[in-house]
């Protein structure tokens, strides 16, 4: 509570107050409460007829108006005058508290926390969110006198690992040591073991020392991905996008609300050809590759199963259309363009025939709407879902050579095929087609894949109407349309729209919107809680602005650790002459040291978009480059100013494994053929290899990080 005797409040001042005709008092100033009610009050003053002020006179915080001589009834200036008062005492700036004060920024650890996991890179930023911009209040820390932060500096450092910190570490032969997927010499706490680890000096191996002095504890960090479908997502990526924020009334909304437009969206028209899955895509999502989407060389040797159907397309550029052939601002691009849904019944374990097929022009026109006659014998006929009933195919002769013969003669090497998930769609049908557009990959799910939102719950979120509510099961024509829909939707807003929900809001950009500046460290304009925004600097080997950094204030691309550790100290100091950063430097440094990721290996060129070269390394042991961190970071660190909330985190554990087998788990996809012959394989996969790509991938997740203030 702010001392009600400072010289911020105002003492009461009579000359405030104008004393009107019914005895009335009122505030003319505006700085006092109205004293309401009638106020006996007995003046041996005559007042003029008048007491209108003119019109050119007014009122402002800085005067009040007076009659100058009340008994002079011969005044000519209509007896009222304006009286200065003394202007109020400008605020001073808030001192910056010293460390032993009570009021001094902290975040620390409570051991009688009870933590049900390790913590997240997403708890990470989301600590940086709260900080900086009313984010959500953190359980695994307690955040103390949050005003009072005046800078926050966060660093990436890929390579450095938890054993590095072991007292009798020897660095000499620290990578001479097999790679064991159990992982026993390279990790310290076990796997239920969430808690931070205690940093002691005495502890720590010499070259390392440092981190005690400027940390109390080293924190397992879980980098977010799934061992069980075998990946782990992006450090930085997670790290640098915020969660979309939703409002009080979404927060309160029961069931799937609409979808809005982000804050600034523009719509724009794309064609429909941007959202074709490419043959990349076609296995890693259950797709049959269609002939024209594997190599000629392969595709002789390529054998499919027994009744399997193909579109007459050679090539896939047999579907390009020429420019001057296509409608000006048509997004069909030239293509004729179908949604296809299918209904299903059980024919045996795990097997799916056809009961009824459903397909629709891009003008809603039915072009093929039959029920199908399985040729097996049915064992469910899932009518809760299907609304098929035996009643139904009773009569029915059509089989399902007669659809693949139908669907042959209408779709041509321009047609484009529409569905949710088609993959089980075409399977049902035995038939490849290359161009598909399906509405489960185009409108991913918010937590990536293996997962897919239902075509239900699209339909509800982004064209706000129900489907498949019936009581007799699905309608595959209203199922049909509504992917339809769905498209024309895509293709009218662009192609971020439907992708924010799972990828979020640029770190910058929401700092920059919603970074909340408090009466403690913004100076003497400032007050509690107003939205001002936070200014940012991306400091990263090559080019920031091809990334995520191009959102923040000053994105400054680096070509070694030196240059990075420089451009921190300049970022957060600001220019001398403030010749591009300002004096006094930026609210929040994000920056990345990559010579340590670039010695261990852990560099995945992969992903290098910037075409940047790997820093050759080899004459430089792991003791030097560790040491060359150690002293970086605790430069960085000494020239912090008072109130800096500082981050070290590695983003994950060690990834090469996890890439090795990824790598091999892509090239067996590419080359497996269910009727080839498997001795011919350049790599095979089973169950040995997916067992340990799950190991690879729990030690790829698991990542250090620190945390403290300066």
């Amino acid at each position: 509570m702010e001392d009600l005797t400072s010289a911020s409040h105002d003492v009461f001042n009579p000359d405030d107050f104008l004393i009107t005709t019914n005895g009335d008092m009122s505030v003319l100033d505006g700085d006092v409460p109205t004293l309401a009610g009638d106020v006996d009050v007995q003046l041996a003053l005559e007042l003029p007829k008048d007491p209108t002020p003119p019109s050119d006179t007014t009122l402002s915080d800085a005067g009040s108006l007076k009659r100058p001589k009340p008994h002079d009834d011969d005044d000519d200036t209509e007896g009222w005058e304006t009286v200065d008062r003394q202007s109020k005492k400008a605020k001073k700036a808030k001192k910056i508290p010293q460390p032993a004060s009570s009021n001094y920024p902290s975040i620390s650890f409570n051991y009688n926390a009870k933590l049900q996991s390790k913590i997240s890179l997403e708890q990470l930023r989301n600590l940086v969110l709260y900080i900086f911009a009313e984010g959500v209040s953190p359980q695994w820390v307690a955040i103390a006198n949050r005003p009072q932060f005046r800078k926050i500096v966060a660093i990436m450092v890929p390579g450095l690992e938890e054993a590095m910190f072991k007292p009798d570490v020897d660095f000499a032969t620290y990578n001479q040591q097999c790679f064991d997927l159990d992982q026993k010499s390279r990790v310290l706490t076990s796997p239920d073991d969430y808690y931070p680890r205690l940093l002691k000096r005495d502890e720590l191996p010499e070259i390392l020392k440092d981190f005690a002095d400027m940390f109390p504890h080293l924190w397992p960090v879980k980098t977010p991905g799934n061992e069980k479908y075998g990946f782990m997502r992006s450090p930085l990526g997670t790290m640098l996008t915020a969660p979309t924020e939703k409002t009080k009334e979404e927060k309160t909304a029961r069931g799937v609300q609409p979808a809005k437009e982000p804050r600034g969206w523009k719509d724009e028209r794309t064609r429909i050809t941007e959202f074709l899955a490419m043959p990349e895509d076609f296995q890693p999502n259950g797709y049959v590759l269609h002939p024209a989407c594997i190599p000629a060389e392969r595709r002789k040797n390529y054998q499919y199963a027994e009744g399997w159907a193909h579109t007459f397309v050679e090539n896939f550029e047999d579907g390009d259309v020429p420019e001057e052939e296509i409608q000006q601002g048509s997004v069909t691009a030239g293509r004729d363009v179908y949604a296809l849904d299918c209904e299903m019944c059980v024919t045996g374990p795990d097997e799916y025939s056809l009961t009824r097929i459903s397909l629709v022009s891009w003008d809603g026109t039915i072009i093929l709407d039959e029920l199908v006659k399985p040729d097996k014998p049915i064992i469910d006929y899932v009518t809760r879902f299907s609304g098929i009933t035996e009643e139904m195919l009773a009569p029915v002769t059509t089989t399902l050579s007669d659809i693949q013969n139908k669907l042959l003669q209408i779709l041509t090497p321009r047609s484009i095929l529409v569905g949710h998930s088609l993959e089980s769609d075409l399977k049902a049908l035995q038939l490849t087609h290359p161009f598909i557009v399906d509405t489960a990959l185009i409108f991913p799910h918010p937590r990536g894949p293996p997962l897919k939102n239902s075509l239900k719950f699209l339909t509800q979120r982004f064209l706000k109407r129900e489907i498949q509510n019936r009581a007799g099961g699905h309608d595959s024509i209203e199922d049909a349309k509504a992917c339809l829909d769905l498209v024309k939707q895509k293709c009218e807003k662009g192609k971020a729209w439907g992708q924010h929900e799972s990828q979020g809001e640029n770190l910058f950009r929401r700092l920059n919107r919603a970074g909340t500046s408090y009466r403690a460290n913004g100076g003497i304009d400032a007050t509690g809680g107003v939205r001002v925004g936070k200014t940012s600097a991306m400091i990263d080997w090559g080019d920031p602005m091809k990334g995520a950094g191009a959102a923040s204030t000053f994105p400054i691309g680096c070509k070694s650790d030196e240059e990075v550790f420089a451009n921190i100290i300049r970022a957060v100091q600001g220019d001398t002459a403030a010749e591009e950063i300002p004096a006094g430097g930026v609210d929040f440094v994000f920056a990345r040291f990559r010579e340590l990721e670039a010695f261990q290996g852990w560099w995945n060129q992969n992903r290098n978009t910037d075409v940047l070269q790997v820093p050759d390394m080899s004459g430089m042991s792991l003791e030097t480059c560790v040491s060359n961190l150690a002293q970086r970071i605790k430069r960085i660190h000494d020239a912090l100013p008072k109130c800096t909330g500082f981050v070290v985190f590695s983003g994950s554990g060690d990834p090469r494994e996890m890439s090795r087998l990824q790598g091999m788990q892509s090239q067996f996809k590419k080359e497996y053929n269910p009727g080839g012959n498997w001795d011919e394989l350049t790599v095979k996969w089973t169950d040995v290899e997916e067992q340990a790509l799950k190991k690879a991938v729990g030690i790829a997740r698991n990542g250090i990080g620190f945390i403290g203030v300066k």
